[in-house]
């Protein structure tokens, strides 16, 4: 492992020089904007109050996480640096989420080149199209596919950490995960998002290593504010603190990871070490693209997401969205464009080794307005169709949803202006409820996949196959002004329905110029190609007459985002934490 960069200690003069002074951020701040307040009715939600800092920020899905990465800016660490501590910290105080044992999306920004990394987990060698099918060649129950070591992907978040701390890191390795270390030895008080997740979910307490960590012997779990602590995790980041991924990907942590898959008792897995050592990062090209006077740049396939969200911005570029407030009519064209967005996804996204995505075409601008042209002001078009983008090499066919309802997002802007969105995740909630002897939860990533191989007599794009990674619709998003400059850092959990969270946020940001914590709090609405929704309790449960009289079939539903959203401004920073979950947008 290369262990690029200097301890802390040697760092803290050169911190407080630079904690001084707002030179170091200003050449990326970008254009001065007023920030509008919150849209009249269109602010129940929140609890929280917008965030400003002059030097750096980090927002996460967690306070104790976000703080732990808070402390590495302020000791001079870049934005890649508080990413690895904040990770590997939610690892221990947001396990349901994300952890070594998920895999994630990483966007940077250097002030002169945006890179996305992609660490996304892959199916085992001995993988197969039909892993999902029951004896009766029917797709498996969704719980009963997750729950076990059979979607459980190959972990790629520790490698993606090193690999980001390689090129962009500052603070020595070992001093990245020692505040995790520290927690997992000393404890921290389980917050009541935790408590409240473990209590619902039933599957959790089958393993016996979740239960002895997470629940009393009466099987309820440890109350709010309970000390936990997690030894054998201590043991393991000392191990990756020493040895980096390497101490992952082979050796006793491996054997664990390998050793809890296989040996389900009910639903075991196929990986084997080989399957942990062959792992790689992939670099990928961002799919950036155009909207109004700004540059939008996210990450591309495997992920769905970057894709999508240009697709919803680039059609509703022609509405005068600035003058339509959040109500039935701007949920009209958003859920129109929406319809249409996941009628591509659906058809031509998938792994990028094994179809070949017509990413130019799907985000071009010719194109775009032919999909536009369908959207009517007035009537609901039902259920859209895939398009026919250019560029298009092959025919590429259909796949099932996703869902990454275990996930978290992280947005970081450093004194120097570098930023990192990363959306990081195990899946499901607590993944696939295996714990590892060696203190972290394991991802069902595989599940991802397309439980169907053959779709209309054809194979399914998002099939699962050998080492392949399944499609993502996690969509870290950096956005620029028109002189170049870098203006926002957004992100969210939130499986399929993260593309709709992320554009709405940007809709609310870039047309309505709310500040960043108005932006996430906004209520969440949208379409998957299927029913328009809306969040449940929320003022847009008001707004589903007007939709009902265009044409619409609605759903109000639960809609948890975890939104974490930064503005970059010659005055400094603003920040915002979706109030739905407990983290916090916080700076030096």
């Amino acid at each position: 492992m290369k262990n690029s960069g200097r301890p802390i200690a040697f760092l803290a003069p050169f911190a407080a020089a630079c904690m001084a002074s707002l030179a170091a951020l200003t050449p990326c701040g970008a254009a001065a904007q007023a920030l509008a307040p919150a849209p009249e009715g269109a602010t129940g939600r929140s609890t929280k109050t917008v965030e400003h800092s002059g030097r750096d920020m980090v927002a996460a899905a967690n306070p104790i996480a976000a703080e732990e990465g808070r402390r590495i800016l302020a000791a001079g660490g870049s934005a890649v640096d508080a990413a690895i501590t904040v990770q590997f910290v939610l690892n221990l105080v947001e396990p349901q989420s994300s952890g070594i044992g998920g895999g994630a999306f990483l966007l940077h920004w250097d002030g002169r080149e945006v890179v996305s990394l992609d660490g996304r987990e892959t199916a085992p060698a001995a993988a197969k199209p039909d892993r999902f099918l029951g004896p009766d060649g029917k797709p498996m129950e969704f719980l009963a596919a997750v729950v076990g070591g059979r979607s459980v992907g190959v972990p790629g978040v520790v490698r993606l950490l090193e690999a980001a701390h390689e090129r962009w890191g500052r603070i020595a390795w070992p001093d990245l995960i020692a505040p995790a270390i520290r927690l997992a030895e000393e404890g921290f008080p389980i917050s009541p998002r935790l408590h409240g997740l473990l209590a619902q979910d039933d599957s959790l307490r089958s393993d016996p290593l979740a239960k002895e960590l997470f629940y009393r012997d009466d099987g309820t779990p440890k109350p709010v504010g309970t000390i936990l602590r997690n030894p054998a995790l201590a043991k393991t980041l000392r191990a990756l603190a020493a040895g980096g991924s390497a101490a992952f990907y082979s050796g006793d942590i491996a054997q664990d990871v390998v050793t809890a898959v296989t040996s389900h008792p009910t639903n075991p897995g196929d990986m084997t070490l080989e399957d942990l050592r062959a792992y790689t990062v992939e670099e990928r090209s961002p799919v950036c693209g155009p909207y109004r006077s700004y540059r939008i740049c996210g990450m591309g396939p495997p992920s769905s997401g970057g894709i999508a969200v240009q697709q919803i911005l680039g059609m509703l570029e022609r509405f005068d969205l600035p003058t339509i407030p959040p109500g039935p009519d701007f949920v009209h064209l958003f859920s129109e464009a929406g319809r249409l967005a996941f009628a591509d996804r659906a058809l031509y996204v998938a792994d990028p080794a094994y179809v070949q995505v017509p990413v130019r075409g799907l985000i071009d601008k010719e194109y775009l307005a032919t999909r536009s042209a369908l959207i009517s002001p007035d009537r609901s078009m039902g259920r859209a169709q895939p398009g026919d983008p250019p560029f298009r090499k092959t025919f590429l066919w259909g796949a099932s949803d996703d869902a990454e309802f275990g996930t978290s997002h992280i947005s970081i802007v450093d004194r120097e202006g570098r930023a990192v969105a990363m959306t990081t995740t195990i899946e499901s909630g607590f993944g696939a409820r295996v714990m590892t002897r060696s203190g972290f939860l394991l991802n069902n990533e595989l599940t991802d996949f397309a439980f169907e191989p053959i779709e209309d007599g054809k194979p399914a794009a998002n099939r699962v196959e050998p080492g392949k990674r399944p499609r993502s619709s996690m969509a870290p998003t950096l956005v620029f002004d028109e002189d170049g400059r870098l203006y926002a850092v957004v992100g969210s959990p939130g499986g399929s329905m993260i593309i709709n969270f992320v554009a709405k946020t940007l809709f609310a940001l870039l047309d309505w110029k709310l500040d960043p914590q108005v932006a996430v709090d906004l209520p969440n609405v949208g379409s998957r190609n299927g029913p328009t929704e809306v969040e449940r309790g929320t003022e847009a449960e008001a707004w589903i007459p007007g939709l009902e009289a265009k044409g619409h079939a609605v759903r109000a539903i639960d809609m948890t985002s975890g939104l974490q959203a930064i503005l970059v401004g010659p005055d400094g920073l603003t920040g915002g934490a979706d109030s739905r979950r407990e983290g916090v947008a916080i700076g030096n």
